[in-house]
């Protein structure tokens, strides 16, 4: 009986050495066949742009096929199922965007992941500024001006959003939150609607992202006053930050990156970041991001993943202090 027993040790631990073995042989083989890359967005958008420059740079450097599979719906949350029905083994990547890792959970009750257990990070791509926007008519020509005439007539001023709970809705009311002002959410369904009643002065303020800004900022239909990124913009290296001109401590960044599901190899991961870094440092790819608004930046999977941890935490707490729910 001893002796049985013994042999059945023996057996399990040998049996689960071999598949540690293989699991570790499979990941050092990494990648053999074609590669999945789900965008939780439609076709043409983008998030499809970004995803397929991704795609392309880890295929070119990896030396498989990278599928991208549009998975659009539910604010993201389908994409993310589809990444998590599938085995943790490097094959299949979800082409992430900030607001759905950081905001979606806080704001939906019946979501399906947990973004921090649920997914390891993978690659941080690129992030795209949102800009602090007025309309021309608005009195202040910094943010600290803005901050002071905001405060002498409360309720007067109206700030536009692409919808209720987006990050653009997100950003105004940290925004608010930060420098104790009184300003009336107006939601739109989309950014086109919210920028054109701005340009129109239905509302005075607005936070987008540089890529639809700059354009109009150029025909002088908007006044930029600042940026609501940490440090300034290789885009445009002369519009200060929010934090520097008056509300130190801010920010709201629109990045995107890559995650997979949780318990996929960290060779896997590793291989994965150093394609996306290499991808980054193309000429021809930083000149198309340039185009685009956007900045790169490299983080560790370690430093991508504080970074989400941290903006869960952050706009977790917005959503709570401002009482915030879905449409």
């Amino acid at each position: 009986m001893e002796l049985s027993r013994t042999f059945r040790r023996v057996l399990a631990a040998a049996t689960l050495a071999f598949i540690f073995n293989s699991m570790n042989a499979a990941a050092q083989e990494y990648p053999n066949k074609p590669i999945r890359l789900v965008v939780p967005a439609a076709a043409g958008g983008g998030t499809d742009v970004l995803g397929r420059m991704v795609a392309d740079g880890i295929t070119k450097h990896l030396g498989q096929p990278v599928i991208v599979d549009f998975r659009a719906g539910a604010s993201g949350m389908i994409g993310a199922d589809a990444v998590l029905a599938a085995p943790a083994d490097g094959y299949t990547l979800l082409m992430t965007y900030a607001s759905m890792l950081t905001i979606n959970h806080a704001i939906y009750k019946k979501i399906s992941y947990d973004p921090v257990k649920d997914f390891v990070p993978v690659a941080y791509f690129v992030d795209v500024p949102n800009a602090l926007i007025v309309h021309p008519s608005v009195k202040a020509n910094n943010v600290a001006e803005l901050i002071a005439l905001i405060k002498s007539q409360p309720g007067k001023f109206n700030y536009a959003s692409s919808g209720t709970a987006t990050s653009t809705h997100l950003a105004m009311e940290r925004f608010a939150q930060m420098a104790g002002l009184q300003l009336t959410h107006v939601p739109y369904k989309g950014g086109g609607p919210a920028m054109i009643d701005l340009m129109g002065g239905v509302v005075q303020l607005y936070f987008n992202n540089l890529v639809e800004v700059l354009p109009q900022v150029k025909a002088g239909r908007v006044r930029m006053l600042a940026l609501a990124t940490p440090k300034r913009s290789a885009v445009v290296p002369n519009v200060p930050t929010v934090a520097e001109s008056g509300l130190p401590g801010y920010e709201s960044t629109l990045w995107y990156g890559i995650v997979a599901a949780a318990g996929t190899p960290s060779v896997v991961i590793g291989k994965i970041n150093e394609a996306v870094h290499l991808t980054q440092q193309n000429p021809d790819v930083k000149a198309r991001l340039v185009t685009m608004g956007a900045d790169t930046a490299y983080f560790t999977p370690a430093e991508f993943g504080a970074l989400i941890k941290r903006e869960v935490e952050l706009w977790g707490r917005v959503v709570r202090d401002a009482g915030i729910t879905p449409n």
